[in-house]
C-alpha cells in the first residue's frame, strides 16, 4: 500500500515540475517576442493558423526555440494544406465516379423475364409478406410472370434482397423494407402472408419476436385484409402437429405440442397465427385460406437455416462428416418448391376455407436421406449419428386427401431431380462465397489499406 502511495507522489511531483517548465518556457519565449514586428508572439500565431496565412511569413529571429517552433508549425500547416486538396480531388474523382454510375444505368436498359399482360379487371395487386425469403420470392416469380402487380414486404431477418433483385425497377413490382409486427397501410387485393423465420436455429435465436411475428404481425395482416376486403392466405405449418400421434397426419388431428419447449415460439405461434385467422374470418368475414406447409426444398434456401436439406448438400459438397440426429430411424416428406407455389396460388383461388396440407406423401427416413445426398454429391464424406435434438418430430408424413379432392393438387417434382437442382444452387452459392471471401482477404491485406490504418 505504501509503496504505491509513493508512486502515485513521484508521478504527481513529475506532473507539476513539468508544467512549471512548459510555464516558464512560455513566459520566456513571449517575453522575448513582445518587440518584434507585427506585435504578435509565437504562442499568438500558433493559436491562428487562418490569421498567419493571411498575415504571410513569419517575421525573422535569431532565437533558437521561437526558430524551431516555427519550423514546426509551418510543416504541419503545409501537411494540413496537402490533406485538404489531396480531400478535395478524391471528392471530386467519387463525383466523376458516380456520374458515370448513373449515366451507364440509364442508358443499360434491364432485362426481365417475360410477363403477361393481364389488363385491369384481371390484373390483382398482390401482397406478400416475407416475399424476399426462400418460398416467398419463388412465389412472386410465378406471380409476376402471371402478370400481376406484386409488393412485397420483408425486414431481411431471414430473407435475401438477392432473392427477388431481379424484379427491381419492373413497372409491376415493389419492395417495402418493414416489419410487419408494425401496422401497414396499403391498399391490395390478396395477401399471402409468409413472414416468419422457419428453420429452428432462426426461429429459436430469437423466440419472442418470433411469436410476435406470428401473433402480432398476423393480427396487422388481418386488419390491413378487413380494411380493404382482401383474401388472405396463412403459410402455417406441420409444427403444428408437434410430435403426431397419429399418422400420417390429417388436418383434423390437433396435434401434440410441448407449449414450453424449445420450439414452441414457433409451434404455438404458428397455431395462435390459425385461430386468429378464423376468429376474424367468423367475426369480421374476412376470407381466409390456411395452408399447413410440410418441409420444402429448392434453390435459394438459405444455407445456414440448419434444416435437414441444407445441411447434408453442405456437408457433403464440403467433404464434412454428414450429421444426423438422433438414431436416424425419425422420418420426413420432402417437396419441391415449385410444387408448393402451385398449391398455394390453387389454395388462394379456391373456395375452400379449411386448413389444407401442403406437403410430400412420399415418406424416408433422415438416414435413407442422407445416403441419398451422399450418393447425389459423391465425395468422402462419411455418415455419422449424434445427438438427438429436443422436442424433434419422430415422424412427419401429410394426408393430402384435401388438396388433391378440393384443389386438384399433389407434388409433382420427383425427389432426385429437385435435390439435383438444389445441390446445384449450393454448389454455386459456396463458389460464390469462396470467391468473395478471397477478395475480402486481398482487399484487407492490402498494403494500401494498411498504410491507412491508425
Amino acid at each position: 500500500m505504501m509503496t504505491a502511495t509513493k508512486k502515485r507522489i513521484k508521478i504527481v511531483a513529475a506532473a507539476s515540475f513539468s508544467l512549471l517548465l512548459v510555464v516558464y518556457l512560455y513566459r520566456a519565449i513571449s517575453a522575448s517576442t513582445v518587440g518584434m514586428p507585427g506585435g504578435v508572439g509565437v504562442v499568438g500565431r500558433l493559436s491562428g493558423p487562418i490569421e498567419e496565412e493571411q498575415q504571410g511569413q513569419w517575421p525573422p529571429t535569431e532565437d533558437a526555440i521561437q526558430r524551431s517552433l516555427q519550423n514546426a508549425y509551418d510543416a504541419h500547416n503545409s501537411l494540413i494544406k496537402e490533406q485538404r486538396a489531396e480531400l478535395q480531388r478524391t471528392k471530386e474523382q467519387l463525383a466523376q465516379l458516380e456520374e458515370q454510375i448513373r449515366s451507364l444505368q440509364t442508358s443499360t436498359p434491364r432485362k426481365y423475364p417475360k410477363v403477361k399482360y393481364l389488363n385491369y379487371k384481371n390484373r390483382k395487386r398482390i401482397l406478400i409478406t416475407g416475399g424476399a425469403g426462400f418460398v416467398g420470392s419463388h412465389l412472386v416469380d410465378d406471380l409476376m410472370i402471371q402478370g400481376h402487380e406484386v409488393i412485397v414486404v420483408d425486414n431481411f431477418f431471414t430473407g435475401r434482397k438477392r432473392n427477388v433483385a431481379h424484379w427491381l425497377g419492373h413497372e409491376n413490382f415493389e419492395l417495402i423494407h418493414h416489419d410487419i409486427v408494425n401496422p401497414l397501410f396499403i391498399e391490395i387485393d390478396e395477401i399471402y402472408h409468409l413472414a416468419s423465420p422457419a428453420s429452428p436455429p432462426h426461429y429459436m435465436y430469437n423466440p419472442v419476436k418470433t411469436i410476435k411475428t406470428n401473433t402480432m404481425g398476423t393480427i396487422n395482416v388481418l386488419g390491413l385484409a378487413k380494411r380493404v376486403m382482401a383474401k388472405v392466405l396463412i403459410a402455417s405449418t406441420s409444427e403444428v402437429y408437434g410430435d403426431p400421434t397419429v399418422h400420417p397426419q390429417p388436418e383434423t388431428y390437433w396435434g401434440h405440442v410441448n407449449p414450453i419447449g424449445p420450439r414452441a415460439c414457433y409451434d404455438e405461434g404458428k397455431r395462435v397465427s390459425e385461430t386468429l385467422s378464423y376468429a376474424y374470418a367468423k367475426q369480421e368475414k374476412v376470407q381466409v385460406r390456411v395452408a399447413r406447409i410440410f418441409n420444402t426444398y429448392g434453390p435459394r434456401m438459405h444455407m445456414n437455416d440448419g434444416r435437414v436439406v441444407s445441411n447434408f448438400i453442405l456437408q457433403a459438397l464440403r467433404n464434412e462428416t454428414i450429421t444426423v440426429y438422433g438414431n436416424g430411424r425419425q422420418t420426413r416428406s420432402f417437396q419441391y418448391v415449385s410444387d408448393l407455389v402451385d398449391g398455394m396460388i390453387a389454395l388462394m383461388a379456391s373456395n375452400y376455407t379449411q386448413p389444407v396440407n401442403l406437403g410430400n406423401p412420399v415418406e424416408q427416413s433422415i438416414e435413407e436421406f442422407a445416403q441419398i445426398i451422399k450418393q447425389l454429391v459423391g465425395g468422402p464424406s462419411p455418415i455419422k449419428q449424434t445427438k438427438a435434438v429436443e422436442d424433434d418430430p419422430q415422424r412427419r408424413k401429410p394426408d393430402i386427401t384435401r388438396a388433391r379432392h378440393y384443389l386438384k393438387w399433389e407434388p409433382k417434382v420427383p425427389l432426385e431431380r429437385g435435390l439435383r437442382q438444389t445441390i446445384s444452387y449450393f454448389r454455386n452459392e459456396l463458389a460464390r462465397s469462396d470467391r468473395f471471401q478471397e477478395s475480402s482477404n486481398k482487399y484487407f491485406d492490402s498494403p494500401d489499406l494498411q498504410r491507412s490504418r491508425p
